[in-house]
């Protein structure tokens, strides 16, 4: 019998153990965007092709990640939402029991441009009556895998040659990743600069999805 509890408990010890390296946890956030080549996600996650396939493998193997051929390249996605979820999961105890975690967060953020107390609804709501202009900010092709209701794609890299397409008057929502992301941290500080109501909401996708809220493809 103990033998069989010892087997039960090394299985599920699996999961701990993939994802106990930081830049695993980073690829794990990475792919709740959507689907990615190993290219891809060794370029974001600024590490070498070869460290993300050893990463990537470990995931595999505790059956967190699951991949597909398209042509030449193996694309990588999560093998099940609720991956996103455990994410999210962790990161949220993390944040709520280190105080190392809050310090550094605290240390990247101004608490006070962000929308942690803000009813989610009351957002979707205000998106939805013109009310607020939501930008998601990251790349385009992680907006088409998933994005927030009525928010509008415009990649970081783009937002200051098209600032003139929004309306000054209207308050900006910018999100991207998630609170590790700092893409819509730096929309917001552009936005500001230039007269802009601008806020940053820290939920991602997986964030979203884990408050049970919609997401639209």
């Amino acid at each position: 019998m103990r033998e069989i509890k010892n087997h039960l408990y090394e299985q599920v010890a699996r999961i701990g153990k993939a994802l106990s390296s930081p830049k695993r946890l980073e690829l794990v956030e990475l792919l709740c965007q959507g689907e990615k080549t190993v290219e891809l996600l060794a370029a974001q996650a600024e590490i070498s092709t070869k460290l993300a396939s050893a990463h990537l493998k470990e995931l595999r193997q505790a059956r967190l990640v699951d991949t597909r051929k398209d042509g030449k390249y193996v694309v990588y996605r999560l093998a099940d939402p609720g991956v996103a979820g455990l994410w999210v999961t962790v990161r949220s105890q993390a944040e709520e029991r280190l105080v190392e975690l809050q310090v550094a967060l605290s240390s990247l953020m101004d608490h006070g441009d962000e929308l942690e107390h803000v009813d989610r609804s009351t957002i979707l709501q205000r998106a939805r009556t013109g009310d607020v202009v939501v930008l998601d900010v990251r790349p385009t092709e992680e907006y088409a895998s998933g994005h927030l209701p009525h928010a509008r794609s415009l990649p970081l890299d783009e937002l200051k040659k098209k600032l003139d397409e929004l309306p000054v008057e209207t308050p900006v929502v910018a999100y991207c990743r998630g609170p590790f992301c700092l893409m819509a941290k730096d929309a917001v500080d552009l936005l500001r600069k230039k007269g802009y109501r601008a806020f940053h909401l820290t939920d991602g996708v997986a964030e979203w999805r884990a408050r049970g809220l919609p997401v639209e493809q």
